[in-house]
C-alpha cells in the first residue's frame, strides 16, 4: 500500500518517530505506518504542537522528521 510504502522509505531515510494528531481521514494511513518497526508513532494534542514537534525533533537529530495530520 502507499501508507506501508512511505512508512518503509522513511524509515530507510533515517527517520526514528512520526508526530501525528490522529483523525478520521488519516486512520487507514496510521495503521499502515504502524506496521514499520523501526517507526514509532507520537501522538500530540494538536496540529500546531505536532509541527513544532515534528521541527525540534528534526533538528534536534539533525535529520528528516515527519508530521501526519488530518488537515494544517
Amino acid at each position: 500500500t502507499i501508507g506501508n510504502y512511505l512508512a518503509r522509505r522513511l524509515a530507510d531515510a533515517g527517520t526514528r518517530q512520526f508526530f501525528t494528531v490522529p483523525g478520521d481521514f488519516n486512520l487507514a494511513l496510521l495503521d499502515e505506518m504502524l506496521k514499520e518497526k523501526r517507526l514509532a508513532m507520537i501522538g500530540c494534542c494538536n496540529e500546531l504542537n505536532a509541527g513544532y514537534a515534528a521541527d525540534g525533533n528534526s533538528r534536534a537529530s539533525h535529520g528528516l522528521s515527519a508530521l501526519v495530520v488530518t488537515y494544517m
